[in-house]
């Protein structure tokens, strides 16, 4: 059994790792990092990366989102500037380096230091190595996903465009993508700012080419007085009702034991680079400023058990979402 062949298997139970060692065409791979900082008046999102394109064009790249001011920033390095751990989440891209607890920038506009502590890992079962559960298994997925931390306390300050940024109190998020592009429609929404301190909502809802055809799959992980509570494709979970217009996101979910009701309020977006056959020639647009309603509620007798609402929540709404429409 060859080291290659170890590395990729035992990587599939540690998703928040570089998964591309043998990849050489139409691959990405991007880490997510969200800040918000105590007061709430900043919020960034940093993501590095790698893309292969069809013919083997390769870079490494850091996007960067202001979301309260609504601009982006794509920063192109040479894919030789790209180095990562084999047994372990640390990725370098020049002199910028990335860990499930550091983030250390240096490039133009940007530069700083992160900690982050306290991190809220997803599960891992032996049969559900991540949010993805058995799915993570199966071999040339358009899309992988990964949770690396649902939410975290940061420390340390950052120098964006001159002005003196401190994230210290302030909270985090982190997530990831690798494969080939991104679904063709899908409707992704994040926050862990809601009224309750302790509590962080993820979910997603994404066309999933299967086969030769395709369906709708779903995840969303609330974190909740110390617990995971998911609904998932494959944990007998149901999508109720998915709806999206101009002004709001409105989905519905149930698992044998809970019903969770969300509503997410958008607000004007900022567009970002995404992959498209591992070219980061895509478009999609990503707001920080969502406002996301949601209720928790037992599925047998109504009762509710959670109601809150969540500011600085992530919302992007993707593609032909016609095809992921479902409910009354």
């Amino acid at each position: 059994m060859n080291s290659s062949f170890i590395t990729k298997l035992t990587n599939i139970f540690h998703p928040e790792r570089f998964q591309g060692w043998d990849k050489q065409f139409q691959y990405f791979e991007g880490w997510y990092f969200k800040l918000v900082n105590q007061s709430g008046t900043e919020a960034i999102a940093v993501i590095p990366g790698i893309a292969m394109d069809e013919q083997g064009n390769k870079q490494a790249f850091i996007q960067i989102l202001d979301g309260k001011r609504k601009t982006a920033q794509y920063h192109k390095f040479p894919f030789e500037s790209f180095t990562a751990s084999k047994n372990a989440f640390e990725i370098s891209i020049g002199e910028n380096h990335f860990s499930s607890h550091l983030m250390q920038l240096n490039i133009e506009n940007i530069q700083g230091c992160l900690r982050f502590n306290g991190n809220i890992t997803w599960p891992k079962y032996l049969l559900s190595p991540g949010i993805m559960g058995p799915y993570s298994f199966v071999p040339y997925m358009e899309c992988y996903h990964g949770i690396v931390s649902m939410n975290h306390q940061i420390e340390g300050s950052l120098m964006l465009n001159g002005n003196s940024i401190n994230f210290s109190n302030g909270k985090g998020y982190l997530e990831k993508d690798w494969g080939k592009s991104f679904p063709s429609s899908y409707i992704w929404l994040q926050s862990n700012h809601f009224l309750e301190e302790a509590v962080s909502l993820k979910c997603s809802v994404a066309k999933i080419p299967w086969l030769r055809s395709s369906f709708v799959g779903f995840i969303a992980g609330l974190w909740w007085k110390n617990k995971f509570i998911r609904f998932t494709t494959y944990n007998r979970s149901k999508l109720v009702k998915a709806f999206a217009n101009l002004e709001y996101v409105e989905i519905e979910m149930e698992n044998p034991k809970y019903h969770l009701e969300i509503i997410a309020v958008r607000d004007a977006p900022t567009a970002l680079a995404s992959p498209i056959l591992g070219l980061m020639d895509g478009r999609i647009e990503e707001t920080m400023n969502a406002t996301i309603h949601i209720k928790l509620s037992e599925r047998r007798s109504g009762k509710i058990l959670y109601m809150d609402k969540g500011k600085h929540g992530g919302l992007e709404v993707a593609g032909n979402v016609e095809e992921l429409l479902t409910g009354s």
